[in-house]
């Protein structure tokens, strides 16, 4: 394609597919809210953009032929707070994507849109939204603003539901990870499968104990490569009994399901740091 635009490009998981991207297009555009960003590939463009200000995100769109976003605060916040980049955010790209003729618009959703869900239940693709907070809540409302956009108006939407991109730390992880490499593979096949539609597919690499069902989803090609069972003795070694009363150790969303509504729950997952 010509050209392609990732929002949240400063974000761990932007910094991933920044260098997949740029082989798959001409020019890639990549923005988030930063200054600028290291070591631009030789097709990349950066653009600083607020996703909450249109017309920014106006320009930023205009003669794309798709857009990857990834853009977000990607952790529970007070509603007020989630406002303006997570649910304004996601109408205007959608919006602009519209506006502008684009084909698709690939989204980084999550495992939080059904967090509540216990995870004795295996959920496929289908189940009704159920979110675990403010944070969740915005998945929900841009997933079913792709299905709307859809329906209403012929754009595609590819609604990646991440589960966990980070390194294993804990032993929801061994269900729950994603890793880098199934990652860009997931990415990949949400850009260049031909035919989507509106689409939810979960962003899970094949774990052993991996807690939903991918299999309504195997259209989009998706294999993944990856099983988090290889860090499972190291893990369970080092994890204290479970509590099963505990929404965060028997929910889908983890600790996001235990927290208060509007209160951080990154710092409970205990993501080890990358060396």
């Amino acid at each position: 394609m010509k050209k392609l635009v990732l929002t949240g490009a400063a974000g761990r998981l932007g910094t991933i597919l920044r260098g997949p991207l740029s082989q798959m297009c001409e020019e890639l555009v990549t923005s988030d809210i930063v200054e600028s960003l290291a070591e631009l590939k030789s097709n990349e463009t950066y653009i600083r953009a607020d996703l909450a200000d249109k017309s920014a995100i106006m320009a930023l769109l205009e003669g794309a032929d798709m857009v990857v976003h990834f853009g977000a605060i990607v952790d529970e916040a007070p509603f007020e707070e989630l406002l303006g980049p997570n649910f304004i955010g996601a109408y205007n790209i959608w919006e602009a994507a519209y506006q502008h003729g684009l084909s698709r618009v690939v989204y980084a959703s999550s495992i939080h849109a059904v967090g509540m869900y216990p995870k004795t239940e295996c959920i496929g693709l289908d189940v009704p939204h159920r979110p675990d907070g403010f944070y969740g809540l915005a998945k929900c409302f841009a997933e079913d603003l792709g299905r709307m956009y859809w329906e209403k108006r012929g754009l595609e939407a590819v609604c990646l539901r991440i589960l966990s991109c980070a390194p294993v730390g804990n032993a929801r992880a061994l269900g729950s990870w994603l890793s880098d490499g199934d990652l860009v593979q997931l990415v990949t096949r949400a850009i260049d499968t031909p035919v989507a539609g509106f689409s939810i597919i979960y962003g899970v690499s094949d774990n052993d104990r991996c807690p939903v069902d991918n299999s309504g989803a195997a259209f989009l090609g998706y294999r993944p490569n990856d099983n988090a069972e290889q860090f499972a003795e190291r893990i369970l070694a080092e994890t204290g009994p479970h509590d099963p009363t505990d929404p965060g150790q028997m929910c889908h969303g983890g600790p996001f399901a235990s927290i208060p509504l509007g209160e951080g729950a990154k710092s409970l997952l205990n993501i080890p740091d990358e060396e």
